[in-house]
């Protein structure tokens, strides 16, 4: 299933990223889209969603910045943020302990540029495409395995 939406402003952005939060994903969830066309925006604002309330860090130097978070039901969910426009080899996902992540039981692993190690990661449960139409207005198309 495809769908494809048009965000006019940052706050349709917001909008969606609630939108998202409610979905509950669990698994991967890969972020595509050129430098800047707001992949970074969107995740900060889909944690935020979910119920974080602290700082939302760019994960371009880390590689993965990880994220506890309480639910309405007093359980965690464990989300991971992952930027991988730095790797510089695929193996270096086992060496950070990458893949247990996607192990852990109701973990979100959002990943940004997973196309560096495509196949080295698990097949996600969902894409987002992002395209930057001007400063303002995104166009995000959302496919589902």
């Amino acid at each position: 299933m495809n769908k494809t939406i048009l965000l006019k402003s940052e706050t349709a952005t917001q909008a969606f990223a609630k939108e998202l939060a409610e979905m509950n994903l669990t698994g991967s969830v890969w972020l595509s889209g050129d430098l800047g066309a707001g992949k970074t925006t969107l995740t900060r604002y889909w944690l935020q969603a979910m119920g974080h309330t602290g700082a939302v860090k760019s994960p371009t130097f880390t590689l993965v910045e990880p994220y506890r978070i309480t639910q309405d039901d007093g359980t965690i969910k464990p989300v991971y943020h992952a930027d991988l426009y730095r790797l510089n080899d695929p193996e270096e996902l086992e060496f950070i302990g990458f893949y247990e992540y996607q192990d852990e039981q109701n973990s979100l692993v959002i990943i940004e540029w997973a196309s560096r190690a495509a196949g080295y990661l698990t097949p996600p449960n969902a894409t987002l495409d992002i395209k930057r139409l001007d400063d303002q207005q995104r166009e995000v198309t959302i496919s589902f395995a």
